[in-house]
């Protein structure tokens, strides 16, 4: 049932399930063409902030970058997922983020600009997606707030330029969150079951993280689609239906067919796609015991190798700047939107949005904050959309009720409260950015004053306090996003702004490690990065740029040609400071290790043969040819074993080992079938140095 309203001289159709739409009144061409303007301006803003400088960033992550190169030259690699063109491995994850960039290069190239435009434009699409969520039931002014704030949220901006699998993710559960809205206001099944589609191939980008949204999708389908309760509960088993089957045939593929036919999966210790998913990406994130990881165990105030687990995480001093911003204003819009929907109907859709975004905020933040397995400062992107839909809501909200005392006292907490931590941000990088974080807190409270007085100002200074109020909250996070932007990423593991204390969380904090696993080295010959201490976790840079573990660039200065640096005659590291080359960011090969890889190519299946995916990847990006990664990411993987290995040289499939100091394994059997391997090639085959990198050549035994 539609009935007709007239509000501020513009008719609108308010359907019996949805939100307002703008119709033919007086006025209401201009109304939409101002809305529909000022949207497009939003996404060309993002565009260009995404885009800017963009290929500086290079191969970003050459670890899926040399999969996204394997699979633009085989359909197999490019199904499995595989880190190679002869399809010997995977990499650790689930393949739809590669296939995305492996279409985007079987088209332009393989060049870093092919590899990272399908990311900046699944960045503006989740801007869009959350824009298009929040106006339908709080306005365009809100939608254009939720809009900004995830645009401008730092780690946002760092992901939605880089090649890790994040970037898919995050746009994915945005686009469930709003068919979730949508089956909410209808009562449709086809929503539901797009729900379910949505979610599967979310799980297929990034397996289990993709399930954290799902309780709160579910909860507000169930208390608010205007449908008998029994009706409910069918659709939600058949959205629950929806997503094994957009999830599973993969799975069972994988799976089902012949271990002999297809690659290795990458990560697992068993060759086994559901050993992948349930530990070492599954359970073991949350509980820390992932056999074949690199790193320890966090606890509640421990300092493990992933940093301090507790309520805490979010904010501190390694993750806070990342997402933290406007946690706090999204959990007050939360409460205060519940709050207002308490008596309303239960298909409310304005409080089942609150029950959807806040949902996923404090379920993801939740697991976040306490999982004890592998945790990077970039994961927290999945927090984003979450975080600028309560915003926006809670904006539209609170200035719809500006005259009443819930109105401006929501105004006024959102707006105190942005300032404060905005200023306890920018403090914690202070001298970067002079006096920003005195004027964010000066202007924040200024604002907040003024618009806790509500009716006792007019709207016309109520509407200059919130633009200023809106101006100052978004200061910090525009400062490290344009910092973010500026700068040069490469490595496994990136952060976003400036370079500042390093706490709890990552790799070169408390807790840290201090050196490679599993024999994991970088090649003989191979020089740490400058600033760095043969560790991870190199001194702050004085450039302002993060030297974050995974060789993130130290200076800012953009890579040369595929987006990494070289030296004559060698192989160098890809990265700056804190950086580790042969776990988290990849080598450049020279001119001499190209041409010697490349030589008589056609007769190997794998020009070279390395401990550690990114050893590897650095060799396959640089040469274009077949490099196996032994023992997978962290060389801790039990594939190939050494008979099989063994067997391999001797079909004369490999020509080169990339020298390494070995050492003993750790993390899983595969730790030590690295170090077997690598003991047995230096025992048995001649050793050569191509420009200044040391190599066995696997056609030459030391004895007859």
């Amino acid at each position: 049932m539609k009935t007709l309203t007239r509000t501020h001289g513009v008719h609108s159709t308010t359907s019996s399930g949805g939100a307002p739409t703008v119709g033919a009144g007086p006025g209401a061409l201009t109304r939409i063409s101002g809305q529909w303007w000022s949207f497009l301006g939003l996404l060309a803003a993002t565009a260009i902030l995404y885009f800017y400088g963009l290929t500086a960033n290079g191969y970003a992550n050459a670890f899926y970058s040399a999969a996204v190169q394997a699979g633009s030259e085989s359909w197999k690699a490019f199904f499995y997922g595989s880190s190679d063109a002869a399809n010997f491995i995977t990499v650790d994850k689930t393949p739809a983020s590669l296939w995305v960039m492996d279409l985007s290069v079987r088209i332009f190239g393989v060049n870093s600009f092919a590899i990272l435009a399908p990311q900046v434009l699944m960045g503006v699409a989740t801007v869009g997606v959350v824009y298009a969520t929040v106006k339908r039931g709080f306005g365009h002014v809100a939608g254009m707030v939720a809009g900004a704030v995830m645009a401008l949220t730092p780690v946002a901006v760092l992901m939605f330029r880089f090649n890790n699998p994040d970037a898919l993710l995050t746009l994915l559960m945005a686009i469930a969150a709003y068919s979730t809205l949508r089956a909410v206001e209808s009562g449709s099944r086809r929503w539901v079951l797009a729900i379910g589609a949505l979610i599967g191939l979310a799980f297929l980008t990034k397996m289990l993280q993709a399930f954290l949204v799902v309780p709160a999708f579910a909860l507000a389908y169930v208390l608010a689609a205007p449908t008998p309760l029994r009706r409910r509960i069918v659709d939600l088993g058949l959205g629950l239906a929806a997503l094994v089957a957009s999830t599973g045939w993969w799975i069972a593929i994988v799976e089902l067919v012949p271990a002999s036919m297809r690659p290795y999966i990458g990560g697992s210790q068993n060759n086994s796609i559901l050993e992948l998913t349930l530990g070492y990406n599954g359970l073991g994130r949350l509980s820390g015991n992932e056999t074949g990881s690199v790193g320890g165990v966090g606890g509640p105030g421990g300092g493990g190798q992933w940093g301090n687990t507790g309520i805490g995480r979010m904010f501190n001093d390694a993750i806070g700047g990342q997402i933290s911003w406007f946690i706090p204003t999204a959990l007050i819009a939360l409460a205060a939107g519940i709050w207002i929907h308490r008596r309303a109907p239960r298909t409310d859709s304005q409080r089942a949005a609150y029950v959807i975004w806040g949902g996923w905020l404090l379920v993801t933040g939740l697991v976040f904050s306490f999982m004890a397995g592998i945790f990077h400062e970039y994961y927290t992107v999945a927090l984003a959309p979450a975080i600028a839909a309560l915003v926006g809501m809670g904006a539209g909200e609170a200035w719809k009720r500006r005259d009443t005392t819930l109105g401006s006292a929501m105004l006024a907490a959102g707006t105190g409260v942005a300032a404060i931590w905005g200023y306890v941000l920018l403090g914690r990088v202070s001298g970067h950015y002079g006096w920003l974080d005195q004027a964010v807190l000066l202007v924040g409270l200024g604002t907040a004053i003024a618009l806790a007085l509500g009716p006792r100002i007019t709207t016309r200074a109520a509407t200059v306090a919130a633009s200023l109020a809106l101006a100052a909250s978004l200061a910090g996070p525009t400062a490290y996003s344009m910092t973010t932007v500026s700068n040069a990423y490469s490595g496994s593991i990136v952060t976003a702004g400036p370079a500042s204390m390093r706490g709890p969380g990552g790799m070169g904090g408390p807790g840290g490690q201090g050196g490679p696993p599993n024999g994991m080295a970088p090649p003989t010959g191979m020089a740490p990065p400058t600033g760095t201490a043969g560790g991870f976790g190199g001194p702050p840079s004085s450039t302002g740029a993060t030297p974050s573990t995974g060789g993130q660039s130290a200076t800012g200065a953009a890579p040369t040609t595929g987006g990494q640096s070289s030296s004559t005659g060698g192989m160098t590291q890809n990265g700056g400071a804190g950086g580790m080359g042969g776990l988290l960011s990849a080598q450049t090969p020279s001119s001499e290790v190209v041409q010697a890889l490349t030589e008589n190519s056609d007769q190997y299946t794998w020009v070279a043969a390395a401990i550690g995916s990114q050893n590897a990847a650095g060799l396959q990006l640089g040469t274009g040819k077949p490099v196996m990664s032994i023992g997978g990411f962290n060389g801790s993987d039990p594939a190939p074993n050494l008979a099989q290995f063994q067997q391999y040289v001797a079909n004369g499939q490999i020509h080169y080992f990339v020298a390494s100091s070995g050492g003993p394994g750790g993390g899983g059997p595969g730790g030590n079938t690295s170090s077997e391997i690598n003991t047995w090639v230096s025992s048995n085959f001649t050793q050569v140095t191509i420009g200044n990198s040391t190599f066995y050549d696997l056609t030459q035994p030391l004895s007859g």
